[in-house]
């Protein structure tokens, strides 16, 4: 059924912080706790921190190849008047630290990197500082105790925490996970997130209408599809409606029963057919519905059976905006984890902009380097919220805060990179 809503304007607008406060204030879901192999752990959250169970390396080990001695007896030692050591065995890589030979005073074992240190050593000679000389070895030049040495817990200490909760694992922590013979950890499953678009005019990119008058190619939901995957997120395509209020209202109820969230595009403004709002709140509960902030103003969200939904724009850059302010902060704080860092650079606007007071803008900036290796930043678009092509011609985002009234030409800025800097 087609319900119409009555136009009017919005009762009252938030600021961004009010309404990602708003929304985590009232977040109490945690995902389940599922256990997995290191190696398809990557991307994922740890849900307890993860803790060495031993030393690495366990042993005092070579570090270099060459001569393990007693520094004490390498005192003194040049190039014009080496120490003559005698040589009692050979230590390999491998070699079972409880049948070492011992190293006494005058004497030196051989040694190749990775092995352990033979009792009565406490430190290795480079073999390029050291001549072999029959049994003997001579050393011409001085080591301090445990020179060339890798000590005992050097690279982890038992105890030590190697990931802590809520961070994602990456490539180097399944590496260091490997070392220290870890080979399960428990981890949050990866979120799952519905996404459902609505409209009348908007349609798939496979659908026969697709290019016909009066149709919109969806382009929305295939980037915020992209974006969820990029964050570690599982997306589940829940496709697109018309302006129903019935279709709206039993997609919702689909998504929400195989997701953790759902995010909706488009029907969030005040327009007769902007229905989503209006079906939330007969579901659940709207949070907020209008925010003080450019592009994105008719973002929207809402609490569903304690799960959220996100009420985004149908305009791909303002539907943009609403990921990066709300979604994301929502789903990391879902499972504890912290915000990936931002590339954050200065340089110089092109331009003046100008600010609406009270309102926090995303300004969309391509940033260069100019003949002088300064980096320019050239203002493309603040409105425009439609234009997909105001992002693939930027690289960052420049945030204007409700309190900044606007930017004049050569005022140093910082910007959030989206992409990589241009090349001069």
């Amino acid at each position: 059924m087609s319900v119409k809503r009555t136009m009017e304007g919005f009762k009252m607008l938030v600021s961004v912080d009010e309404a990602l406060r708003s929304i985590l204030d009232n977040i109490n879901l945690t995902p389940d706790v599922i256990e997995v192999n290191i190696q398809d752990a990557l991307g994922l959250p740890v849900a307890e921190d993860v803790v060495a169970p031993l030393d690495v390396p366990p042993f005092d080990r070579s570090a270099v190849d060459g001569y393990a001695v007693r520094s004490s007896d390498t005192l003194g030692a040049t190039l014009l008047n080496p120490v003559r050591l005698r040589i009692v065995g050979e230590v390999q890589a491998g070699d079972d630290p409880s049948r070492l030979p011992r190293v006494g005073e005058g004497e030196a074992a051989t040694i190749y990197t990775g092995a352990p240190l033979p009792p009565g050593a406490d430190a290795v000679v480079m073999a390029e500082d050291a001549s072999r000389v029959g049994e003997y070895v001579e050393v011409k030049r001085q080591v301090t105790p445990y020179m060339n040495v890798s000590r005992k817990g050097e690279d982890f200490t038992k105890g030590k925490i190697v990931i802590r909760r809520g961070y994602k694992v990456q490539p180097w922590h399944v590496g260091a996970l490997a070392s220290l013979g870890i080979r399960k950890i428990k981890v949050f499953r990866r979120l799952k997130v519905a996404v459902l678009s609505t409209g009348s005019e908007v349609v798939e990119l496979d659908d026969p209408r697709a290019g016909t008058p009066g149709t919109i190619i969806n382009s929305t939901k295939p980037m915020l599809i992209s974006l969820l995957r990029q964050d570690g997120f599982e997306p589940i395509d829940m496709g697109t409606v018309p302006d129903d209020a019935d279709m709206i209202r039993s997609k919702i109820s689909e998504g929400l029963r195989v997701a953790d969230a759902i995010i909706t595009t488009g029907g969030t403004s005040l327009g007769a057919y902007d229905l989503v709002p209006d079906v939330v709140a007969r579901m659940g509960k709207v949070l907020f519905n209008g925010v003080r902030m450019r592009p994105g103003k008719p973002t929207g969200a809402g609490i569903i059976n304690g799960k959220p939904v996100f009420m985004l724009s149908g305009f791909p850059v303002a539907s943009l905006t609403g990921y990066i302010t709300f979604v994301r902060p929502t789903l990391r704080h879902m499972t504890g984890t912290p915000e990936d860092p931002v590339p954050i650079v200065k340089g110089k606007i092109t331009r003046r902009v100008a600010n609406v007071a009270g309102i926090r803008t995303y300004l969309r900036v391509r940033v260069y380097p100019n003949e002088r290796g300064e980096l320019m930043v050239e203002p493309l678009a603040i409105t425009a919220s439609g234009v997909l092509s105001t992002l693939t011609d930027a690289n960052a985002i420049l945030v204007l805060n409700e309190n900044v009234e606007g930017y004049d030409a050569g005022d140093e800025v910082e910007v959030m990179l989206i992409s990589p800097l241009e090349a001069y």
